[in-house]
């Protein structure tokens, strides 16, 4: 697959889930944590998983009993968390030292 080109959006959701890779995150709280709109972030989370970055799983839940949708947990892979450590390195060596992502 050809280098993924790293928009603030995506280097935002790396952010989020490279805060703590082993953690499995569902879409709604990536996108609160990210500061971005759920219709922003599923294409992310499917660009990710499609380049082997991420891994997902469904809830398994009974949505009747729930009252909610089942939700869709991801979490990083190995390639995912280097891909997101370099990434994030880069952004910073490339906006100087405080490397903060900003629109």
């Amino acid at each position: 697959m050809p280098a993924m080109r790293m928009t603030t959006p995506r280097l935002l959701v790396l952010r989020a889930l490279a805060a703590d890779p082993g953690r499995e995150r569902y879409g709604l709280d990536l996108a609160a944590e990210a500061g971005l709109e759920p219709g922003t972030i599923y294409p992310i989370l499917v660009a990710f998983e499609a380049a082997g970055w991420l891994s997902s799983r469904p809830e398994e839940i009974d949505v009747h009993t729930e009252g909610r949708p089942r939700r869709r947990y991801y979490t990083l892979t190995a390639a995912g968390a280097t891909a997101a450590q370099e990434a994030i390195a880069k952004r910073r060596s490339s906006r100087g030292t405080s490397g903060e992502l900003a629109w």
